[in-house]
This record gives C-alpha cells, structure tokens and sequence, in this order.
C-alpha cells in the first residue's frame, strides 16, 4: 500500500493557477489526484493546466464570492464524481504602514485571506461527509507566528488561518476529515518578487535569516501538501507545519 497514492481522489486547488497553489497542485496531480484549478484568471488558468497534463479542471472563480464557491464545487463534483481535497490557498496582501491602510482595503484582504478559507470549507464539508472523510489544507505563513509591519493585515488574516484551522480540525474530526494548515516561508513568487523589488536588501536577508541558505520554490510545497492530503496523515490534523527552510526555527 502506497500511503502518498492520492489515485482516485479529487481534489480543488484555489489560487492553483501560480506560484504557491501551482507547486501543490502539481504535486498533488503527479501523485494521482484528480485536480480541479480555481483561480480569477482565465489565461494563467489554461497555462497551468497545461502544464499538469492528464484530465484536470480549470475554473474561473473569484474567491470572495460565496456564490462562485459554490459553483466551483458543484462543477468539480459533476465532472469527477466527488470531492476528497480542498486546497484554500487563494490570497491576497496590500504592503503598507499600519496607518495608512483604508477600511475597503482590510475588508479586501480579509475576505480574500480568511472569509474565503471558511467559505471553500464550508461548502466542502457535506461532499466530504458524503465520501466518508476527506482533507482540508489551508495555507498560512510565517506571518501567523510573527509580525510584519509592511502587511498587518495579512498577518492577521494568517493567523485566523491558523486557528480556524484548529477549530475545524476539531468540529469535523468526528467526520474523519483531517485539517492542517501549511505555514510557507519565503517562497520565490510573483507576489514576492515585487516585494524584493520594493523593499532593498529583502532577499539578502531572507537568505541570511533562512538556516538552508536560499529562498523556497513553490515546488518545496509539494511533498508536504501530498502528505496532508494523503491517508499517510490520517492521524494528523490541526496542525500547521512550517514549510521554511528552517526560517521559524532561528533567532538570526
């Protein structure tokens, strides 16, 4: 028995279509898994597929909208017969000081971040009960262990991540649904390339503060996503495992 075969299973990737979301859902397609990718645009959503192979699902769908969640679920269901992985990996973060942001903008952010994340487990929860048990894996960041002054509401939203988590790691035991939150470190992505073009110096010291010396590749995410979303973790759930390069676990 290959503990790591996700043969047969479905699965949703929100924000699948880059960086982050991309890694697992490739990852989670190379081990067998049916993957339905979610994300707002189409272009970027028809490349990633692509780059999968095999049968898989591309959806447009914008995350803050209950209803579109809803539509992603039922047309992943209709096409593969059920759903076994939720992926909530769709975010979003505004860099500013803590002053300056708007109210429209902490609502964007939390609706994209954490409102999003309940909303796609929510909706997942009875298909899971339906299929007798399933996996949830939200996204976090090193932001729901540790501040940033430049994204105050991101970290915020990533800490609610992290408890919500928890929380329905604890509801939905009973249902033999497992939910684990992934906490990435600095990983080498569209939304981080910005930042190191914004911020001088940032990616020197990321690579000082990170004990392996480099930043992460969406990649790195895989194999800790295939875990989680795998009967080899049948017996985890509410945790939230930093994926980092050791980042979290070094004063300097």
């Amino acid at each position: 028995m290959n503990l790591f075969d996700l043969h047969g299973k479905v699965a949703i990737v929100t924000g699948g279509n880059g960086g982050i979301g991309l890694g697992i859902a490739r990852g989670l397609a190379q081990a067998g898994a049916c993957v339905a990718i979610a994300g707002r645009n189409e272009e970027k959503t028809t490349a990633a597929l692509a780059s999968l192979g095999g049968d898989h699902l591309g959806l447009r769908v914008d995350v803050t909208d209950p209803e579109q969640v809803q539509r992603m679920v039922a047309d992943t269901v209709d096409k593969f017969g059920g759903l076994d992985i939720m992926v909530a990996n769709a975010g979003t973060n505004i860099r500013k000081a803590p002053d300056s942001y708007t109210l429209a903008e902490w609502q964007q952010i939390v609706d994209t971040n954490l409102t999003s994340t309940f909303t796609c487990s929510q909706v997942a929860y009875p298909f899971m009960v339906k299929r007798g048990g399933g996996k949830i894996l939200t996204i976090g960041s090193m932001t729901s262990l540790l501040g940033f002054d430049l994204g105050s509401i991101y970290a915020a939203t990533k800490g609610g991540v992290m408890q919500l988590t928890r929380s329905l790691a604890s509801a939905w035991a009973k249902d033999n649904i497992q939910v684990n939150c992934i906490l990435p470190g600095w990983i080498d992505t569209d939304l981080t390339r910005r930042a190191r073009h914004n911020l001088t110096g940032l990616s020197d010291k990321v690579i000082d503060r990170t004990p392996m010396k480099r930043w992460g590749n969406p990649e790195d995410l895989a194999g800790a996503a295939v875990f989680l979303c795998s009967s080899a973790s049948d017996f985890v759930t509410g945790t939230a495992l930093p994926v980092d390069g050791g980042f979290s676990s070094s004063l300097f």
